[in-house]
């Protein structure tokens, strides 16, 4: 068959020919490369891979929240362009949605130009989170929930503004990095003309299968981190974590969530003892139990002495800092290490992303984080560098997109 003339286009050549080609049948999705890529997706999850999990995407609440965690999370925040109205919201939420939708489920997103990276998933979920600016650019600030707002200066913070704030947020997990980076690069993609990056944050945990299923995480101080996390399964969990929609009815089955950014300075960490870093946190680094116990969940004993008199556990410590002092005070949390390239003469440039969850930060997160503020012996190596906060919308159903509801309330 004869090239095709292209003289009359300067600059179109056979291989932009077939690329543009490729970007038509990727937005029909109906292309002999998406069904083929469909069908062998379908093949694959028949053969019981891991990497063909999936996660489902519809429903009340949003996946990515109480799902169990991934190994891998991406959190990354956008700032709407100057001039995005209303309309140009929605409809970038609709674009999300459509996308989501299908990515999560292994289908190749709307235009996409590298389909197979798409097909094996890998429990991928991908959360939509509204900052607070949001609501006053859509021209609703009263139904921005009690509790969205930038978080109270705390004299322990040192905030970098490169990973403080957002209008919008992705929060995208999985246990395989490569579908991760794809459907981030997607969502990004298909709506660049109406947001500005303003922070992509990574982190991980154990890989998928290297611990038992339900094991708590260990942070990079080697302690493990989550141990007194409640879980779905626990009475009441679900007043904890989702809104009752009394104070904004538009958001009930959302849940508000705080990422905060905290460094650790494990170069003076590592000089410590054992005995020192037990006594900081207040739990045994072995199997994480409290000072006054022998197993992990094992309730902390704050009352217990030794045989001088002094607490078993130091008030000073962290878990008892931490501890709530009121029912309420209890959120769910997803915490994620972080281990980036260091600078400015340091060993390392590590930390966690600590992603908690809940129904008012106002009454939970904040009453907490204060008594951490005000002292807690652990924030002699840890610093809070970054803080986001985020309405996460509630789910949705076929046909609908995510904040819907907010904006049919508008």
């Amino acid at each position: 068959m004869p090239e095709p003339d292209t003289r009359s286009r300067p600059g179109l050549s056979r291989r932009r020919l077939l690329g543009t080609g490729a970007v038509a049948l990727g937005a029909a999705g109906t292309g002999w490369g998406a069904a083929s890529v469909k069908r062998s997706s379908t093949a694959a999850a028949r053969a019981g891979t891991t990497g063909q999990q999936t996660v489902a995407f519809y429903g009340d609440h949003q996946a990515g929240v109480t799902t169990p965690a991934q190994a891998h999370a991406v959190f990354a925040a956008y700032d709407l362009a100057p001039g995005t109205d209303r309309q140009r919201v929605a409809g970038l939420l609709r674009a999300w949605t459509d996308d989501a939708a299908r990515l999560t489920q292994g289908i190749p997103g709307l235009a996409d130009s590298e389909a197979e990276l798409a097909t094996s998933p890998s429990r991928l979920t991908i959360t939509v989170g509204f900052g607070p600016r949001l609501f006053d650019v859509i021209g609703a600030p009263h139904l921005r929930p009690p509790g969205i707002a930038q978080l109270p200066a705390y004299r322990i913070d040192e905030l970098d503004p490169g990973f403080t704030g957002g209008d919008l947020l992705l929060q995208v997990c999985a246990d395989d990095p490569l579908p991760l980076a794809h459907a981030l690069r997607i969502l990004s993609r298909s709506v660049r003309s109406l947001v500005t990056p303003r922070w992509v944050q990574r982190g991980f945990r154990d890989a998928r299968g290297s611990q038992p299923e339900g094991t708590t995480m260990r942070n990079l101080m080697g302690q493990l981190d989550g141990t007194a996390n409640p879980k779905p399964e626990d009475a009441g969990f679900g007043r904890l974590v989702w809104s009752d929609g009394a104070q904004a009815p538009w958001f009930r089955g959302g849940t508000q969530l705080v990422l905060r950014r905290i460094r650790m300075d494990l170069d003076t960490w590592d000089e410590l003892g054992r005995d020192a870093r037990e006594l900081s946190v207040g739990r045994r680094i072995a199997n994480g139990a409290p000072l006054t116990g022998n197993e992990e969940h094992d309730e902390p004993d704050f009352a217990a002495s030794d045989r001088f008199g002094l607490p078993v556990i130091p008030p000073s410590s962290h878990i008892a800092r931490a501890h709530p002092q009121h029912p309420s005070e209890v959120f769910f949390r997803r915490a994620y290490n972080y281990d980036d390239p260091p600078s400015g003469g340091a060993i390392s440039n590590t930390g966690l992303l600590f992603a908690a969850y809940q129904a008012d930060i106002t009454t939970q997160f904040l009453p907490v984080q204060e008594r951490l503020a005000e002292f807690d012996v652990l924030n002699e190596w840890t610093t809070p560098v970054g803080s986001a906060v985020f309405a996460i919308p509630p789910g949705c159903q076929p046909g609908q997109y995510l904040g819907q509801q907010l904006f049919d309330s508008v």
